[in-house]
C-alpha cells in the first residue's frame, strides 16, 4: 500500500468505528478501576476468545476469586470450569493460577506497574502488559496486537500516520 492510500483508509476505519464497541477488556477496567489484576486477567482469558465469551469468563472467575490469594486457592479444574468456553481453557487456567502465585510471591500481592517485569510473567507478552499499564494503571501508553503491527508493516508507513 502507498503513503497516498492511508487518508482513504483511515476515511473508511472512522465511518465504521462507531458500529464496533470497546473490547472486554476495556470494559471490565472500566467497571473495576483501580484494579490491575483484573485487566491482566481478563486479558489473559481474551487472547483467542470472543469478547463476549471474555466478559462471562471473566465475572464467572472473579465470583469465585478476584484476587491472587483467592485464585492460588482454587484448584486448576474450578478455573477451568469458570473461564470456559474460552480458548485453551485449561492452559489458561494453569497460566492464571501461577501467575497469580509469582504476584504473591515476587511482587507482593500487587500487579506490577512497569512493562519490563510485567514481561518476566509467564504468558504475557508486550500487548497484555501494555493493557495492564494503560488500563489497570492509567498510564499512557498504545497497545498493539500481533494484527495491528503486521497490517502497518505492511503499509511501510508507520512514521507517516496521520494523527488527526
Amino acid at each position: 500500500m502507498e503513503i497516498r492510500h492511508l487518508a482513504q483508509v483511515f476515511r473508511i476505519l472512522r465511518a465504521h468505528s462507531d458500529q464496533v464497541g470497546p473490547a472486554s477488556v476495556t470494559e471490565i477496567s472500566e467497571n473495576h478501576k483501580d484494579d490491575p489484576y483484573r485487566v491482566l486477567i481478563s486479558c489473559l482469558i481474551s487472547l483467542r476468545t470472543k469478547d463476549e465469551v471474555t466478559e462471562a469468563a471473566s465475572a464467572r472467575l472473579f465470583e469465585l476469586a478476584d484476587t491472587p490469594s483467592k485464585v492460588i486457592k482454587l484448584p486448576e479444574a474450578a478455573i477451568a470450569k469458570a473461564i470456559y468456553p474460552a480458548g485453551f481453557y485449561r492452559t489458561k487456567a494453569k497460566i492464571i493460577r501461577e501467575i497469580s502465585a509469582e504476584i504473591l510471591s515476587r511482587f507482593a500481592g500487587k500487579v506490577p506497574q512497569e512493562i519490563d517485569d510485567l514481561l518476566t510473567l509467564k504468558g504475557v507478552g508486550r500487548k497484555t502488559a501494555n493493557l495492564v499499564v494503560t488500563l489497570g494503571y492509567g498510564k499512557p501508553g498504545i497497545c498493539v496486537d500481533t494484527h495491528v503491527h503486521r497490517i502497518t508493516n505492511r503499509w511501510r508507513s508507520v512514521a507517516y500516520l496521520p494523527y488527526s
